[in-house]
């Protein structure tokens, strides 16, 4: 899932840069808030981490006008101001959760995905195509009813995939979903995660489209 990180202290972004790509999430680190406003429409991102104190425009203005607009994105807050009152001003702002700093990144992620398992109902939560079943709440994906070890870069491209079902995704959009990039070190990368995807499952689980992308069936052959 594709993270927005909107942080301008470059310690703070590093830290939980790091820390919410290791949990398997994608993450696009904005520091300007004009650029978050921008950003903060794409319905790629399943969730903003959002600092108040943003140079251009701050996370407080930003939030309330993304909820007056109608973008109703999950915003998790994060913010050296850690009064109750404040709190109180980033939750009517239409924060979905609150995280003075400094705290830990381990709580940061739980705090991410509850809000996360909070704005997703179930069965958007859920997907199945051929023979797999994605399960994003957990972060977890079955192949013929088996559960399947997966690294976070395998988990990013085969979910990618799944969410797609029936339809060929270009070699660009998955080396941007997984990598963030779209370079020729990147596309080499994503033909090894497929190889490596196809030993733990099956030859025909991913299909290739020769000059195209890649493709998972929405229907499991006969």
């Amino acid at each position: 899932m594709r993270i927005l990180l909107a942080e301008d202290d470059a310690g703070v972004a590093g830290l939980v840069k790091q820390s919410l790509e290791r949990a398997g999430f994608v993450v696009d680190h904005v520091v300007d808030g004009p650029d978050v406003w921008e950003r903060g429409w794409d319905e790629a991102y399943g969730a903003v981490v959002l600092d108040l104190g943003l140079p251009g425009l701050d996370g407080l203005t930003l939030l309330k006008r993304w909820r007056l607009d109608g973008n109703q994105v999950p915003v998790l807050v994060l913010t050296a101001r850690g009064s109750w009152m404040e709190r109180v001003d980033g939750f009517d702002a239409g924060a979905d959760d609150y995280l003075p700093k400094p705290f830990r990144t381990e709580e940061l992620i739980a705090r991410l995905r509850a809000i996360l398992r909070r704005s997703q109902r179930a069965g958007d939560a859920l997907a199945h195509a051929s023979r797999f079943s994605l399960d994003e709440n957990q972060m977890a994906i079955r192949f013929d009813g088996q559960s399947l070890n997966l690294s976070q870069m395998e988990y990013r491209l085969l979910s990618h995939l799944v969410r797609h079902a029936g339809q060929i995704v270009p070699h660009m959009d998955i080396a941007n979903h997984v990598h963030g990039r779209d370079d020729d070190g990147a596309r080499n990368a994503v033909e090894a995660l497929v190889a490596r995807i196809r030993r733990k499952t099956a030859a025909d689980a991913i299909e290739t489209r020769r000059g195209f992308g890649y493709l998972v069936p929405a229907v499991a052959p006969s």
